[in-house]
């Protein structure tokens, strides 16, 4: 007997912990293998391999607090709905929007590094694809195709996205493995970490950068993806908690594998202008080929299509679900909230986010420009987590949990404090940007919230008045901060970072006591009630016969 409602009933929930596992580590590995050890290395030298350490810190700990909600409330699109739950239409808009800003600019961002690696064959026409900054327009004609590509096999079916995903997913672990273990066999110099400036040229600051802006956030946010496919999952109490600890754990090893290997392998003499100057079209396979390795340079061309489309792939799959979770918070027009019965696939909102995956392929056409971009919007996103899941206890704690963690009193202002330095290490003006970013969508939740009376607006804007005073105060912090971080320099080093952690513990304590029993909450208590109860039926029922 289904418990579900609505056109949540068209959902299929056939995903179980492998497969849920599979999403996620394959929106992890995805193009940030290809491109994040150079650009880590460019920024912060040998001491990258730390910046992967407190990336995946912290994206565990941040993940930890949406297993508990994720698990609590098993719907599609997950990730855009928490902040609602908890405090209301316009913390909610806002913690949805970053998220779904953060998510479906990766589409394109997978297609581009696909492009962007190609443009390293040597036909004429694959080098004409990159200029050495940004796609050319052969380039984002190809990219454009590959957009396609993520649509359609999508549009078809969940299961066959599934096991399209599986295969991919399997055939992206095994290549970074490869890659890591060829790599270090063919060349191991130790040298190189002193080769350029020592174990840290740049400086500590460089290190805290590299988490926030050279892909290593991008890339662990992939723990997302299980969360926004609950609707699809079966027993999501015990799948979804498994798949994103466990999809950022094997991440881990895997990313550190590829930056140690990629710091060996360098040549010596091309680091006489520092790890900054290595201009790699495509790095990994640019030093296959320097160490006579040509066998793993075409592994890595092939993967540089099929690693990046099977994220890119998930990621549409997983932004049509967000944006049905936006159209039930009711930011969105009511067609976009239907999924085909056939396929259980939400198609309206499918085909929205392909017309806004072209939209930033033309506005950024390289991949790290849309790394940046993608990386910041989803430490802004992050912050909802920590603050919802201690605000659902305080004000809906007979809610059912089947994940509820005794430390995470302990764990979720860590995750805030976390969330809130990766944003501060972003660099001035890069958070100013993503922050007035943020402001572009408010029009939307204006249109539908604003024409409310007052007295049902009210209490919206008290409860969310928290995130918005966080977000201008997290920038005027960037613009005077360190100059180390880009600001101004009227804060100290290492005295800059104490305030932003005192600012996001005094947020978090904000945001945790503006919650509020709000109608959306109140409306998805009684669905579970109402589930609770027919999953109860559907036992006793077999009983009695």
């Amino acid at each position: 007997m289904s418990t579900e409602h609505g056109s949540h009933s068209n959902y299929r929930r056939t995903l179980g912990p492998v497969a849920l596992t599979a999403v996620g580590l394959g929106s992890i590995i995805g193009s940030g293998w290809l491109f994040g050890a150079q650009r880590a290395a460019g920024i912060a030298g040998p001491a990258a391999i730390l910046a992967w350490v407190i990336g995946a810190a912290v994206a565990l700990t941040i993940a930890l607090t949406y297993s508990e909600l994720g698990a609590m409330f098993p719907k599609a699109g997950g990730m855009v709905r928490y902040g609602q739950y908890s405090h209301g239409s316009l913390a909610g808009y806002l913690a949805a929007w970053a998220n779904w800003l953060a998510i479906v600019s990766v589409i394109p961002g997978e297609a581009t590094a696909s492009v962007q690696y190609m443009s390293s064959w040597k036909w004429d026409w694959a080098k004409g694809l990159y200029d050495g900054k940004e796609l050319t327009g052969s380039g984002v004609g190809l990219a454009s195709v590959l957009l396609v590509f993520y649509f359609f096999l999508n549009w078809f079916a969940i299961s066959l996205f599934a096991k399209t995903n599986n295969a991919i997913t399997v055939f992206k672990v095994v290549v970074p493995a490869l890659t890591a273990g060829a790599l270090m066999y063919a060349h191991f110099d130790t040298h190189n970490i002193q080769a350029a400036g020592g174990f840290t040229p740049n400086g500590w600051s460089a290190v805290f950068t590299a988490v926030a802006t050279s892909g290593i956030v991008w890339a662990y946010n992939g723990f997302q993806s299980p969360l926004n496919m609950a609707g699809e999952a079966r027993n999501p109490g015990k799948s979804l908690p498994k798949a994103v600890i466990g999809s950022i754990l094997i991440a881990l090893v895997i990313y550190i594998a590829l930056q140690v290997a990629f710091l060996m392998a360098v040549p010596s003499q091309d680091l006489a202008s520092g790890w900054s100057a290595l201009t790699f079209k495509s790095p990994l396979a640019d030093l296959a080929i320097a160490w006579g390795l040509n066998w793993l340079a075409i592994i890595l061309y092939a993967d540089a299509f099929i690693s990046p489309s099977g994220t890119g792939m998930i990621y549409a799959a997983t932004t049509s679900r967000m944006i049905h979770g936006v159209q039930e918070n009711g930011h969105l027009p009511g067609v976009f909230g239907k999924v085909d019965k056939k396929t259980g696939v939400p198609r309206p909102a499918l085909l929205l986010n392909l017309v806004v995956a072209f939209l930033f392929l033309a506005v950024f056409r390289g991949w790290g420009s849309l790394a940046e971009i993608v990386s910041v919007a989803t430490v802004i996103s992050y912050i909802t987590g920590p603050v919802a899941v201690m605000s659902l206890r305080r004000i809906a704690p007979d809610l059912k949990r089947p994940v509820m963690l005794k430390a995470m009193p302990v764990i979720a202002p860590i995750a805030m404090v976390f969330g809130s330095l990766v944003l501060y290490w972003a660099k001035w003006p890069l958070t100013g940007k993503v922050i007035l970013l943020m402001a572009v969508g408010l029009p939307i939740w204006a249109w539908y919230e604003l024409r409310k009376p007052w007295a049902v607006l009210k209490p919206h804007l008290k409860a969310g008045a928290w995130m918005v005073s966080y977000l201008f105060v997290m920038a005027a912090v960037s613009w005077a901060g360190s100059t180390k971080f880009n600001g101004q320099g009227y804060l100290a080093e290492g005295w800059d970072m104490l305030l932003v952690a005192l600012i996001a513990l005094a947020f978090y304590t904000w945001g945790v006591h503006s919650a509020w029993r709000n109608p959306t909450l109140v409306e998805v208590e009684k669905e579970m009630a109402a589930a609770a109860e027919a999953e109860e039926q559907a036992e006793t029922e077999p009983a009695k016969a």
